[in-house]
């Protein structure tokens, strides 16, 4: 049984203000331009990209230590980004309390972009989120996620949206 992880500064950031964190940094209408960067990048690729943010986790989560690439595996699954059929989904996950972003890719476009790629797209996202610009950095994100996409999975005539473009708000 793994021991509960303590950190009484961790657990706080994650009770306090979540549901206000995430309202404050994405408004109603920066989740749907968000959701229509999603949309237009998919006309781009034959990949599926998801978006996810988090103000805080569970106090369960924060004691039992989980981080925020565990949590974002956890939904990469059970958004079933794993089930797309080129094995191309990927999430854009943002744990607020935290101050963590993941990028979690599907073996199938992982394979062809890499650590590196996904490395640089996150530095660049973290640059726009440390001045404030939340909505502008997922976007930027957004697109270049796309780019690679459209790279390494250029849409055929027959590509169908697998996969929800709406952002999931936790």
């Amino acid at each position: 049984m793994k021991k509960l992880e303590f950190k009484p500064g961790r657990l706080l950031r994650h009770l306090v203000g979540e549901d206000l964190a995430v309202r404050r940094a994405f408004s109603r209408d920066a989740l749907r331009r968000i959701e229509a960067e999603i949309a237009a990048q998919e006309l781009r690729h034959g990949g599926e990209l998801r978006f996810a943010v988090e103000g805080g986790l569970p106090p369960g989560m924060v004691l039992r230590g989980v981080r925020a690439r565990q949590r974002g595996e956890e939904l990469f699954s059970s958004l079933r980004i794993w089930d797309t059929e080129m094995n191309n989904g990927v999430l854009v996950y943002l744990l607020l309390a935290d101050r963590a972003l993941e990028i979690i890719a599907d073996r199938g476009i992982h394979a062809r972009a890499g650590d590196a790629e996904w490395a640089s797209i996150c530095a660049g996202m973290q640059r726009e989120f440390a001045s404030g610009a939340f909505e502008q950095g997922v976007v930027a994100g957004v697109r270049a996620i796309g780019d690679l996409l459209a790279l390494h999975f250029p849409r055929d005539a027959g590509d169908a949206n697998e996969l929800p473009d709406t952002p999931v708000v936790l």
